[in-house]
């Protein structure tokens, strides 16, 4: 299992908006995170910016793979186009891990 952070970048005023279609995220998009590995996420928001976080099985690679080839990932992506940065994201730094508190050792 393989654990990640991320930034997503939302346009100015599309805050609520973002929340909304969170609130409202569709069963098949649920369902096809599931299917290919994400076994658990979870997504912050602070304005314009969300951290998101995940946790993939077996690995993040493996569970993007996956997903993207699903049907749902590409009209999910339409779908949010206007509320998500995509210019801004591709900039985004990337988060390595470097501590863990792992409860069950």
């Amino acid at each position: 299992m393989e654990r990640r952070a991320f930034f997503i970048y939302i346009y100015p005023g599309k805050e609520a908006e973002y929340d909304t279609r969170h609130d409202e995220i569709w069963p098949e998009m649920e369902r096809a995170l599931t299917a290919s590995g994400f076994t658990n996420y979870s997504l912050f928001r602070s304005g314009t910016t969300i951290l998101g976080y995940v946790e993939c099985v077996p690995t993040i690679a493996e569970a993007n793979l996956a997903m993207g080839k699903t049907d749902v990932v590409k009209k999910w992506n339409e779908h949010m186009s206007d509320v998500i940065d995509m210019v801004k994201m591709q900039s985004a730094p990337v988060l390595e891990e470097v501590w863990h508190l792992n409860e069950n050792r």
